[in-house]
């Protein structure tokens, strides 16, 4: 299949745009000047009901909704552009807009870039000990851009919140002295965009260096729901499942972390052979996603897809709670609702699918997870632990929060029991000072 893009330019060019009104046609162009639009040809074609459009969960997971932007936001874009302002200014009052939306989430920018030798690495982050992450400079970019998408400022022209490095050696060295770092997480954007050969180039260096203390290598993708023929019929293709494999056979784990949002995404021809290519290679393909409004929130939509993912040999890894940035006032279910989509499902699951944790926050001080919702001494509670923490001493106390229906993130609850404050939060507090 040949590549089709589109984007915020040239949307009017999907085939089926002419179903949608002129209204829904100006919503799409004013939301798009301030979050990032870009879709293709197999997820219009193959992903999208057409005859169902508006209430089709891959429609509005790619195509921006004017609920994307709060109403004064909406209001002041779509005024400068009927009255036919010039494109700075627009560009400006969308800057000013973006700046509102929380651009970098989880301390991000602020905590998470490591130094070395007084130089700030601004295409890492390491906020867990054993845990880094690596922003290949060509692979900043996606198939398909999530409406969703938590790294939005990485498509939007925010330079100074833009996460790349393409220097192998600095990446090398950093590993080499902090052999803390067992695993390291390629990302993006969607690393499956670059080319096999500059793939190969980051792979190649990494396993001749001599990192004994390196054993996983993670590549987070969208491409098998976006667009699987990167793993089929792209040019290359092949090369990627050779350079797959040649991690295998180095004696590293191998893990793609698929990003897999509906069910839906898992019933094309494409796909199933993407994901049978690529287990063939001896990779592992593990599956996660946030809980969305609009998109995903009904227990029995997860227990389809996490059913379909282990009969495809995939591991269910994480549920993950809407992060608090972008759109979240559109995509975000509260807590309450979120831990009983969440347990609904899993307990409906077998054994091989209770790998999946969750609900979980990628919150500034690490990742937590709502363990249930209970009474205790008259009060009612969230219970919560952390999956991983800014300090690893952290992970798996339990602690407990005061039951809030409305919370939808980690800083809008507030400690049980009288507490002033969370167990962690003065080390915290220290930690990002």
């Amino acid at each position: 299949m040949k590549y089709q893009l589109y984007t915020a330019q040239n949307f009017r060019c999907i085939p089926q745009i002419d179903r949608l009104s002129e209204e829904q046609i100006f919503n799409i162009e004013v939301v798009s000047k301030v979050l990032p639009f870009k879709t293709n040809n197999y997820v219009m074609d193959q992903l999208v009901d057409w005859n169902d459009y508006m209430s089709d969960p891959l429609f509005r997971m790619t195509i921006p909704q004017r609920g994307m932007l709060k109403p004064d936001h909406f209001d002041l874009i779509a005024d400068l552009v009927k009255k036919g302002a010039g494109r700075s200014e627009i560009m400006k009052a969308a800057q000013d807009i973006r700046l509102t939306l929380n651009p970098h989430p989880a301390g991000q920018l602020d905590h998470n870039i490591p130094e070395m030798d007084g130089t700030r690495l601004m295409g890492l982050q390491h906020k867990y000990d054993e845990t880094m992450l690596f922003f290949p400079t060509q692979g900043q970019t996606c198939h398909a851009y999530c409406t969703f998408c938590f790294r939005w400022p990485q498509f939007t022209g925010m330079g100074d919140y833009r996460f790349a490095m393409k220097q192998a050696d600095l990446l090398v060295e950093y590993l080499r002295r902090n052999p803390q770092i067992t695993d390291l997480l390629i990302t993006g954007g969607d690393p499956m965009v670059m080319k096999a050969q500059h793939l190969d180039t980051y792979i190649t260096a990494l396993l001749k260096a001599g990192l004994d203390h390196l054993t996983s290598i993670r590549i987070g993708t969208k491409s098998l729901s976006f667009w699987p023929y990167r793993f089929i019929t792209d040019p290359d293709a092949y090369d990627i499942l050779k350079i797959f494999s040649k991690v295998q056979a180095a004696g590293k784990h191998l893990a793609i972390m698929a990003h897999f949002n509906h069910p839906n995404e898992l019933k094309s021809e494409p796909v199933k052979q993407a994901i049978a290519r690529i287990r063939s290679t001896g990779a592992q393909i593990r599956t996660q996603s946030p809980l969305l409004k609009h998109i995903n929130d009904d227990s029995s939509i997860w227990l389809e897809m996490w059913h379909e993912q282990i009969r495809l040999g995939l591991i269910p890894y994480y549920m993950f709670v809407a992060r608090n940035t972008g759109a979240q006032h559109y995509f975000a279910v509260p807590l309450s609702r979120a831990y009983e989509i969440y347990n609904a499902a899993y307990k409906n699951l077998s054994g091989l699918a209770r790998t999946v944790r969750g609900p979980s926050m990628s919150a500034n001080p690490g990742k937590v997870t709502i363990d249930g919702i209970t009474e205790i001494n008259g009060e009612k509670v969230f219970m919560l632990h952390f999956i991983q923490g800014r300090n690893s001493e952290w992970v798996n106390k339990p602690f407990f929060a005061k039951y809030d229906p409305e919370a939808i993130w980690l800083d809008d609850l507030v400690p049980a029991f009288d507490e002033k404050e969370f167990f962690y939060q003065k080390e915290f507090n220290s930690l990002t000072s």
